[in-house]
């Protein structure tokens, strides 16, 4: 029998290694990788210069493109990892952006509507791999990365973000979750760590309840 195909998706904040996760899990498994669709946002000039005028036009063409991508992800034939969730632009980004006053309450009702309505249309990954992490860490990784774009990027705003990514998480009930204590763990280097997500990963797609990393098992993995 032909196993089933998989769609799972990894979420987390900014910095925290989405990106080489996938990569590495998909080395791994023999799936296909999904990343962040390359494209320039039309509205992003305008949103730039006036914030709380264009935040829902960019924020709406932001998901527009990721509610497509996780549509054709659900139809894809085989097994995908998907770099970032159609989630995280309404309740980290989107979300953010309203609290700051940067995006109208009106605006912001507008997008949620539309928001909920298709991602409930589209259905669920059938995983997410929540990478969780300080902002110490993820600052760390951040400044090794070395993109000059991201030297704006404060441990006040990580933090804000940190904050919305609980919250959400905490809530988030379309499909399971596996949270990993990224602070603690080091699978660019270690394969015992990358075998040890791996193993997790199989046993929540296999159904299992109760998956959790424990500390025994992440220092017995170095």
């Amino acid at each position: 029998m032909t196993p089933k195909k998989k769609f799972v998706a990894v979420a987390g904040n900014i910095g925290v290694g989405k990106s080489t996760l996938v990569e590495m899990l998909c080395e791994r498994l023999g799936w296909e990788p999904y990343y962040e669709p390359v494209g320039e946002n039309p509205y992003l000039e305008d949103f730039y210069g006036d914030m709380q005028s264009w935040a829902f036009h960019s924020q709406v063409y932001f998901i527009t493109h990721r509610l497509r991508s996780h549509r054709d992800l659900i139809n894809h034939p085989t097994s995908v990892i998907q770099d970032r969730t159609v989630y995280e632009d309404a309740e980290i980004f989107a979300r953010n952006l309203y609290q700051r006053g940067q995006m109208t309450e009106r605006d912001h009702a507008a997008y949620r509507e539309l928001y909920e309505l298709l991602t409930e249309m589209l259905g669920p990954p059938d995983l997410v791999v929540y990478l969780r992490a300080s902002v110490n860490t993820l600052m760390s990784r951040i400044a090794n990365r070395g993109r000059h774009f991201e030297n704006a990027i404060s441990p006040d705003y990580l933090g804000q973000l940190n904050e919305l990514y609980e919250d959400w998480i905490d809530g988030f009930t379309y499909c399971p979750v596996l949270t990993v204590p990224a602070d603690d763990m080091n699978y660019v280097n270690n394969p015992g760590h990358l075998d040890l997500i791996v193993e997790k990963i199989e046993g929540k797609l296999m159904g299992q309840e109760e998956v959790v990393f424990r500390p025994e098992e992440i220092a017995n993995h170095r």
